[in-house]
């Protein structure tokens, strides 16, 4: 699948000054039963500043964003046996994280699996920077998820969520409006 351009030339202007804008690769794993799988993470010098957020990371070398995605996913979470679907979301962030901003083009993938047996991929396959800051993971159900007191990201992942469940995937990616953080 060919990579398209962020369909507004002017939205990377949107974003802080930085460095250059990294691409990712982000998985919306569903279980049997519609649950999603979060993971659970925090800023490394200051552990009260936590939230969740899907599976995924950026892309290395010359692979693509699905190969990225497989690979994230594996590594993040330990599972391989899933059925990648198509690009649903896709949005430009920006956020301070470990002493640094972090200027991303996030594609978010459907994926499906039939197993429930998710875990954090300890040593190896964890950077130290995740081994740093990512705490667990859970599998949420579209309620919990809409009554979360909890941060979540993208912030809207609930009522997208919710959309995708009664509506099913969109036909085209839907662009997400600049999250600034």
């Amino acid at each position: 699948m060919a990579e398209a351009p962020v369909p507004d030339p002017a939205a990377p202007d949107v974003l802080p000054s930085g460095p250059e804008l990294r691409k990712v690769a982000r998985v919306v794993l569903l279980d049997p039963d519609d649950r999603i799988l979060l993971l659970h993470g925090y800023e490394p010098d200051d552990p009260s500043q936590s939230w969740w957020f899907t599976p995924g990371g950026g892309v290395e070398g010359d692979e693509s964003r699905e190969e990225a995605a497989l690979r994230e996913l594996a590594e993040e979470t330990g599972l391989t046996d899933v059925e990648l679907g198509p690009v649903l979301w896709r949005r430009l962030c920006s956020f301070p994280f470990d002493g640094r901003r972090w200027n991303q083009d996030e594609w978010y993938y459907l994926a499906r699996t039939r197993t429930r047996r998710a875990r954090p991929a300890l040593g190896t396959a964890l950077t130290e920077l995740e081994t740093r800051s990512v705490t667990g993971l859970r599998w949420w159900t579209s309620a919990e998820l809409s009554a979360a007191r909890e941060t979540v990201y993208p912030t809207r992942l609930a009522e997208l969520l919710r959309t995708l469940l009664d509506d099913g995937p969109p036909s085209e990616p839907v662009v997400l409006s600049p999250e600034i953080v």
